[in-house]
């Protein structure tokens, strides 16, 4: 008995190992004429394709539809939808707490609860694909593009919660996607902006960077690659998403891995610049990968598609390793049900944003909150004082700036509990007038360990008024390396309206901090420790 691909043309069976993005808030020219004439794999959607959730659900649609016209399979659609900061949707729907601050928590049950209606929610729109748990290790502080998105620094530990993310996704009908194979997390330059180089040898690498992925693949539907050079296992210099011997010998024969191997976007630098999308494909099947991400430009897409169309022409693939990718796609396909209709809108929207689903988000949110200092018993905060709140102003420019144009701040969240707050941005440390006519000022700090103007703010705070200054960490613990002298310092790990919430009500009472450090910041401030008064 056959296959149900048996009758495609080469080029139909090359489609489906494409997952491709698009640009705009609604099925793109582009996108619609490569289900149209290549009947892609899937399609995956950033903040640039998203208004809402009510948005998304009828841009599945338009995608499920489109397909079904054009006499193509159901599609994947996917999203990176990781929690915390990287959120692609915020709106209408709860959003959960990001990996480093479920660390914090460290419990593999709240993992799990929070993944599953994370794709509860998903699901109910139409996505089908998350990428998403990433289970690379922070163990770099240089790492620029990590960091939060990890568990922490613990092996084990991440490898535990990564495997309780995958099941939490998957129990609602999601794929999961582990990432980054097979490690991005002790690098110091960024994938997207070059190529980066993991140089430890095989000892280390099965003690750290690979342990997370030996738990966490078990259950995993896909496992996504790094765009990281492993001389250990192929001296040759290829990036792990076009290397054989990590795919195919590591990944595959040595870790008995059976699911769906997917790249990140071939359209990062790391790729881009050294081979480009097209012959990027191309090695990326040759080493075993079975879909192809290119996130971008219409015309590097149509482009890789025939690469690889040319490459079995040529012999340099055959069709017997297309069809052994496009069979595992199919399975996964029927297997989650892809081409099950998404339930109408009036079903989903109150589905969505349920009063249990927010208050499991807030009970591992206040979980999370972390108190590391607490020299001169400065919190809780006294309510009555006469209070000033400071944020760098490279926040305006980050990802979190749109979180500082509504109600939505820490400041804002503090107005509503004490009697006399101001709240102000500042640019650098000449701006730091006046501070004398406060009592308590809460410091922001959002990533001073990247940033010179956060740190020579916060260095000249605590040289006119370190004795009553609280720092917040809205991002990355490591800023207290920064100003180990900083009498207060508290981690919520993220800038989002949630964890600037639990922030707030940590600060004046109303909570006990209860989170650990994922990381070891130091020798003080070792991984687990919290202040204990």
């Amino acid at each position: 008995m056959g296959e149900a691909w048996d009758t495609w043309s080469l080029r139909e069976k090359i489609g489906q190992l494409f997952v491709f993005g698009f640009h705009g808030h609604e099925p793109s020219e582009a996108i619609g004429a490569m289900i149209a004439e290549h009947g892609i794999g899937g399609v995956v959607y950033f903040t640039r394709n998203i208004v809402d959730a009510g948005q998304v659900h009828r841009l599945t649609g338009s995608f499920m539809a489109a397909a079904e016209r054009a006499g193509r399979p159901p599609m994947f659609v996917a999203v990176d939808q990781e929690g915390g900061m990287v959120s692609r949707l915020a709106k209408g729907v709860t959003l959960m707490p990001g990996n480093m601050a479920l660390g914090a928590a460290g419990s593999a049950e709240g993992v799990f609860e929070t993944a599953s209606i994370c794709g509860e929610q998903l699901r109910a729109l139409g996505i089908n694909l998350n990428f998403a748990p990433v289970v690379d290790v922070n163990n770099n502080p240089d790492n620029p593009v990590i960091n939060v998105r990890s568990y922490g620094d613990r092996p084990d530990v991440v490898g535990e919660l990564g495997l309780a993310a995958v099941r939490g996704y998957q129990s609602a009908g999601v794929s999961a996607t582990v990432k980054h194979f097979p490690g991005h997390g002790d690098t110091s330059v960024d994938s997207h902006r070059d190529l980066p180089v993991l140089t430890h040898d095989r000892a280390r690498l099965d003690a750290v960077e690979l342990v997370p992925f030996k738990s966490a693949a078990v259950d995993a539907d896909m496992v996504m690659t790094a765009h990281v050079c492993l001389p250990a296992i192929d001296p040759t210099g290829l990036p792990s998403t076009l290397s054989r011997p990590v795919l195919t010998g590591l990944l595959r024969e040595e870790l008995g891995y059976e699911g769906i191997i997917v790249t990140d976007c071939l359209e990062m630098n790391a790729i881009d610049t050294f081979y480009g999308p097209e012959r990027g494909a191309v090695m990326a099947l040759q080493a075993g990968a079975d879909m192809v991400l290119v996130c971008h430009t219409p015309s590097k897409q149509r482009a890789a598609v025939e690469a690889v169309a040319d490459a079995v022409e040529r012999g340099e693939l055959t069709e017997a390793r297309i069809e052994q990718s496009l069979a595992r796609i199919m399975r996964l396909k029927e297997k989650r049900k892809a081409g099950e209709p998404t339930r109408p809108w009036t079903e989903v929207e109150p589905a969505l944003n349920t009063a249990q689903q927010a208050a499991t988000a807030r009970h591992w949110s206040e979980a999370s909150v972390t108190l590391v200092k607490n020299e001169g018993g400065l919190l809780p905060l006294k309510r009555s004082a006469r209070t000033l709140v400071l944020w760098p102003s490279i926040v305006t420019v980050s990802e979190a700036d749109e979180l500082l144009t509504d109600d939505g701040t820490l400041g804002g969240r503090l107005a509503i509990r004490m009697l006399d707050v101001t709240e102000r941005r500042v640019g650098d440390s000449d701006a730091l007038a006046g501070l004398d006519e406060f009592k308590q000022i809460v410091y922001v700090s959002y990533d001073a360990a990247k940033h010179a103007e956060e740190r020579e703010i916060a260095s000249r705070l605590l040289e006119l008024a370190g004795d009553r200054t609280v720092a917040v960490s809205v991002r990355n613990p490591l800023d207290l390396l920064v100003y180990p002298e900083m009498p207060v310092f508290l981690a919520v790990y993220e800038c989002r309206p949630l964890a600037l919430e639990s922030a707030a009500r940590a600060l004046i009472g109303e909570i006990t901090p209860r989170g650990r450090l994922p990381l070891a910041l130091s020798e003080q401030f070792p991984f687990g420790w919290r202040w204990e008064a």
